[in-house]
């Protein structure tokens, strides 16, 4: 996580909700002590800006109090100090969520109480009550079914109340208590369909084998149902121990992501705080039609409040990745990488198959992507029945051509026993020179997209030649960039890198480099890695090195891959963008360099639709993509501005 200090103004202006579930430290049926601890938690996590503070279930009792629940003087002590917890929460900017027995015309309600302001702002009841193996609810309480009044005390009550802060756009919450997210239709479902973007569970869920990665996976899987942030506070280890044990498990998930998650079975109190992201979530739903067409949309009662103001000075907390394209850290490499490949090479082999190709016909640079191609390539003859020797890889030297990748070439075709064939461009180049008036020694655009068609005409004429496919190789950052000669490396038969980023490019080339090919290929491999990043289109250096660097001209691509990723996927404007790589990049990148580099990627992207309004077919493979006839359609002459 980044080690910033970010003003918590500054977070929220962002479109960032802090918000917290604590498995309190419990005194069973010492409401005096609970409402303590509470207090001071409360007054804790507020001093460190949360805006939601989330307590278990019945946490001012105590969840296992069983026939104690039915004694008048446990019920009216509960009272007593949840209306004390309620007026503490006067100037604490944020709001509440705590449980406790509630009577209501003769019945006993286990509710989640929504504090904040210094006042009640409702009562939540449980819906569904477990009644089998261990538990015995229905023994003390009544289901929210039977409620019959809509107010206690001129304060809502009732399964259909929402919560919406006045002065945090996005933030609304939902209530469901422990059991109702077990069961086919969990209540927070409705909720977010009302417009719930926060949904609270103060739980008591008691630990056996097993139940802890299920218990996980129910609340990952409900906030990706939901689009929605998901609060989930469960007992701690104080309950009573007689016939089960509770662990305290508290977790916080964002859209089917774990962002917090609490140590079980401590008597100490536990906390997981995290950042959730309100306006990713909102672009979420805009983007789902599944979410906005669903028409299952029940009623709901909005209660609105005001936070105030948030103390300021924390680090923003959530996992945040330079390299969100890359699997984090301890992600299993070899699973991700082989579920890559398997879809590049079983697009590329269903093309194979309808076209019924003799051969595949790549342009071999030596380069990152070229290289990945070929990888692929192998791969997807396996899956297409077809002998290797229909892979009919051609380098091309050029002007800027250097020894090192056309040594790679060569080197990794014989390695992985491909036919290679060399066919210069330079005679062809400089006869167009010739042809249309082009002046020796002057290298413009002309001077390098001529060499660009050029090899592009080459792979084109040798495919017909010999009933090939032509194989393209540009990837997805270069798309985003528009860095790519309009109909020359831009162009193919099928563009097999189109889902592929360039930082995904090495990672899996370094995966194949040390495990795939480490045998055949792999020094040679992770050379091509080393080499700088070129087009390789301007003449080379005295010294026989690149000259002309990809990155000194349009930027880092880890940068324009961090771009990217938060603009297509998330929907972040530039100003967030620029807020959340300064934290990604913090001793990496200065601010200026970002800046710069973002101003770049956002005029690019602008300026470059119409190639990717033409590019060729090519297999997605994450959750960004570009295909105009897939996830990404933008007018090419649009006149906006993406800043």
């Amino acid at each position: 996580m980044p080690d910033q200090p970010t003003p918590a103004s500054l977070r929220e202006n962002h479109g960032f909700a802090r918000v917290a579930a604590v498995s309190p430290e419990l005194a069973l049926g010492d409401v005096g002590a609970n409402l303590a601890i509470l207090k001071r938690e409360m007054a804790a996590l507020a001093g460190q800006g949360a805006r939601l503070i989330v307590f278990p279930e019945l946490s001012l009792t105590g969840y296992s109090c069983a026939d104690l629940f039915h004694h008048s003087a446990l019920l009216k002590r509960a009272h007593q100090a949840f209306t004390e917890l309620a007026e503490s929460t006067a100037g604490l900017g944020c709001v509440v969520v705590v449980g406790l027995p509630l009577a209501v015309e003769s019945r006993l309600y286990n509710v989640a109480a929504v504090i904040a302001e210094g006042r009640v702002l409702g009562f939540v009841p449980k819906t569904f009550l477990p009644n089998s193996g261990e538990f015995y609810e229905r023994r003390w309480f009544s289901p929210a079914a039977t409620l019959a009044v809509a107010e206690v005390d001129g304060i809502p009550i009732g399964t259909d109340l929402l919560f919406a802060a006045a002065d945090l756009p996005g933030f609304v919450l939902g209530i469901e208590i422990c059991e109702d997210l077990w069961t086919v239709i969990p209540p927070s479902s409705h909720a977010a369909l009302a417009g719930a973007t926060v949904l609270a569970n103060p739980s008591a869920s008691d630990e056996v084998l097993g139940k802890a990665p299920y218990r996980r996976g129910l609340v990952n899987q409900q906030s990706a149902r939901c689009l929605a942030a998901y609060v989930y506070a469960g007992a701690g280890a104080g309950e009573s121990s007689t016939d089960v044990v509770y662990s305290g498990h508290g977790l916080i998930a964002e859209n089917g992501v774990l962002l917090a998650e609490t140590e079980r079975f401590s008597f100490q109190t536990q906390t997981a705080v995290a950042d959730v992201d309100l306006q990713r979530l909102q672009h979420e739903r805009f983007k789902s039609a599944a979410f906005r067409d669903d028409e299952a949309r029940p009623v709901f009662r909005r209660i609105s409040f005001s936070f105030g103001k948030a103390a300021e000075g924390e680090k923003l907390l959530r996992p945040l990745s330079a390299h969100p394209f890359v699997p984090p850290a301890g992600a299993d490499r070899r699973a991700v990488c082989e579920e890559i490949f398997a879809i590049q090479a079983t697009g590329l082999a269903r093309r194979l198959r309808q076209t019924k190709s003799k051969t595949v016909v790549l342009g071999l640079s030596g380069g990152l992507d070229s290289t990945l191609a070929l990888l692929v390539l192998i791969e997807a003859l396996k899956r297409a029945a077809l002998p290797r020797s229909a892979a009919l890889t051609v380098t091309m030297p050029g002007f800027g051509t250097t020894e090192r990748t056309k040594g790679n070439a060569e080197m990794l075709a014989e390695a992985l026993g491909i036919t290679l064939r060399t066919i210069s461009i330079k005679a062809a180049v400089e006869q167009h020179f010739s042809d249309i008036g082009h002046p020796a020694g002057l290298h413009d655009i002309t001077y390098e997209n001529a060499q660009a068609r050029e090899r592009t005409q080459v792979l084109m004429d040798v495919a017909n030649q010999t009933g090939g496919l032509v194989l393209g190789t540009g990837d997805l950052s270069e798309a985003a960039l528009g860095w790519c000669t309009f109909n020359g490396d831009h162009m193919s038969m099928y563009h097999v890198n189109a889902g592929v980023p360039k930082t995904l490019v090495k990672y899996l080339i370094e995966w194949a480099a040390t495990e795939l090919y480490a045998a055949e290929a792999g020094d040679i491999l992770h050379d091509v890695i080393a080499t700088p990043i070129s087009p390789e289109l301007l003449p080379i250096g005295a010294d026989g090195q690149i000259e002309q660097k990809t990155e000194d001209t349009v930027g880092p691509y880890e940068l324009h891959d961090f771009f990217l990723f938060h603009f297509v996927r998330h929907g972040c404007p530039a100003e967030k963008i620029r807020y959340i790589a300064n934290l990604a990049f913090a001793g990496k990148h200065e601010a200026a360099v970002i800046e710069k580099w973002l101003a770049v990627f956002l005029r690019r992207f602008a300026q470059n639709q119409f190639k990717r309004s033409s590019m060729p077919d090519g297999p997605k493979v994450g959750s960004v993509a570009l295909s105009p006839r897939g996830d990404w359609r933008m007018p090419s002459d649009w006149a906006g501005a993406l800043e």
